[in-house]
Parts: structure tokens; sequence; C-alpha cells
């Protein structure tokens, strides 16, 4: 896949088969849409294209609106490259963006840039200003100027429609399992190991205390996760919240790695959560914390051990 920031470093690329949006989670419904590009553009042996923003046009036009992304902008080029699109177009969304009508848009883009052959988006596409550019708006447009529009209806997962405020919902909750269901991947978050108060070491289970670097972190609460250290994905229980035994602090997310013992301060660790094992809980002593994060732990042994199978 090639990727291109300015429209204008386009080269060769006439008559593609493209679709338009955020993408934010590139849930499956997203690659649903993106997969019938790739189909329509290998039948006809034209060229497929995505094309996204950067940032998230809300970020721009509404800061105080804009939801927590789901993903970072190299986790949404690692995730398109996957599906086996040809090109990726990365735009620049600006006010000046923000601002311009949808015919312009068509007209200097799709039509006179791109030459497109078919446009596919999603049920509750819109673009231009102020969303003006609707989907019935852009059905018109591609019949003056030639290219056709399909509309790809609401995927729904037993029966509820897909989407990317859906899974924020189920990540803000702590429903890290449904979310994973509608996104098609586990959800997980980034983040540096740095210092902490180091009461894990004192009971006997040593945590990594991340600075997140994700947008959205999951309800307070205890979770079974994989931890991805230097490209190695080891199993283990994460903790989000104020480790309220111990006396207040500032909510923290700190990962115990089962069965591992290397020193990773500094490095850079991605968690994907697995499930949701409890509420974070004040214990009344630390010999009961103990015994709860042992039963954590053999919990999440064995979700993990199910999800690796």
């Amino acid at each position: 896949m090639k990727v291109v920031r300015d429209i204008s470093d386009l080269k060769d690329i006439k008559g593609p088969i493209l679709t338009l949006g955020n993408f934010d989670g590139l849930h499956i419904g997203h690659r649903r849409v993106i997969a019938k590009v790739v189909e329509r553009a290998k039948k006809f042996g034209a060229p497929s294209v995505v094309y996204t923003f950067e940032p998230h046009p809300l970020k721009v036009v509404a800061p105080g609106q804009s939801p927590p992304l789901l993903i970072d902008i190299d986790e949404k080029i690692r995730l398109i490259n996957e599906t086996g699109v040809d090109w990726l177009i990365l735009a620049e969304f600006t006010k000046a963006f923000a601002a311009t009508h949808p015919r312009e848009f068509v007209e200097s883009v799709l039509v006179k840039a791109l030459s497109v052959r078919e446009v596919w988006v999603g049920h509750d596409f819109s673009f231009g200003k102020s969303k003006s550019g609707t989907v019935e708006y852009l059905k018109e447009l591609g019949a003056e100027f030639g290219f056709k529009v399909f509309v790809v209806d609401a995927y729904k997962r037993r029966g509820e429609v897909v989407s990317s405020s859906r899974i924020r919902a189920c990540v803000k909750d702590g429903e890290v399992k449904k979310a994973a269901a509608l996104l098609g991947r586990l959800y997980s978050i980034k983040g540096k190991v740095v210092g902490g108060r180091e009461i894990g070491k004192e009971i006997g289970f040593p945590t990594a205390n991340l600075a997140v670097e994700s947008e959205l972190v999951p309800k307070d609460g205890v979770y079974a996760a994989f931890a991805v250290v230097d490209g190695k994905e080891c199993a283990s229980v994460l903790n989000i919240g104020t480790a309220p035994t111990f006396g207040p602090k500032e909510r923290t997310v700190e990962v115990h790695i089962l069965d591992f013992c290397n020193d990773i301060y500094g490095k850079k660790v991605e968690v994907r959560f697995a499930d949701r094992l409890r509420d974070e809980t004040a214990f009344p002593s630390k010999d009961a914390l103990v015994k709860a994060i042992k039963k954590d732990t053999d919990r999440a042994r064995k979700i993990l051990a199910r999800r690796r199978a």
C-alpha cells in the first residue's frame, strides 16, 4: 500500500474505486466497506483507494466535541494496509478544508485529481461544509460527473449496529470483550513504562506502570490482557484505578505480566484487553488483596489460554 498526504503526489492513478470516511477503530463494518472496494477494483483492474482525514475533523471544527479516538494514526495506517488496498490518502483536515463546499471537493478531488470510477461510502456518510454533502447529494454529483456511488448499509452484529461510537461506549463501560467483537480484534492501548510506588513488587506481584498515550482507557477495574513487549505477546493482569487498598492516589494503569521478570522500564508496551475480571476494590488488608490477585491471575490464565487456542 502506498500512503500519500498530498493529492498532488499521486502518480498514474486514474479511474480508481474509492471509499471515503474517518474509519476510527477500523471496525468490522469499516472493513466490510473497504473489502468491497478492493473486490471491485480487482474486478475492473483498477486501483483501490481509501481516502481519510488527519486529524479527525471534529478536532479541528469542534475540539470540545471531539471523541477520544480508538486508534492513533500509525495504527490506522497499519490496519488499512492489512486490508489489501492499493492507496491510502491521508488528507490534512484544516478549517479551510472544513469550509469546502461538497461540490468543490467532488469536482477538484474526486473528478479532476482522481477521475474516480466508483465511490463507496457508509450509510451515515456526510462531507463538506457543515456536513451538507449528504449521500443523496453525492449520488447527484456522481450522476453529473460520471461516477457511480454505492452506499453500504449499516453492518449489524446480533441485531446491533456496529459503529465507532458504540465501541467507545463499550470501552468506557469496561465491556472490552464486546468491544473486541465489534472491532474484530482486541481493543488495545499503548504507553511507556515509568516509575511507580512499587506496591505490587512489595506484595509479590510486580507491575509495570504505564504512562498511557492512547486517548481512550477502559473503565477502572481489573482485566485479563496481553502485554506486547518487544514484539512478544505475554499473558497479563491489568489494573486500572487508584489502588484504594493503599490509600488514595492518582489513577494509574498497571500491568502484571505473568511468568515474566525482565526489566522493561522505559520501554513501550501495548496492552490488548481480553476480558474484564472485576471492579477495583478497597480490600481490608494486604493479605485479602494478595488472595484476590491470585484468583485474578488464575482466571486470567484460563481466559487468555482460550484466546490463544
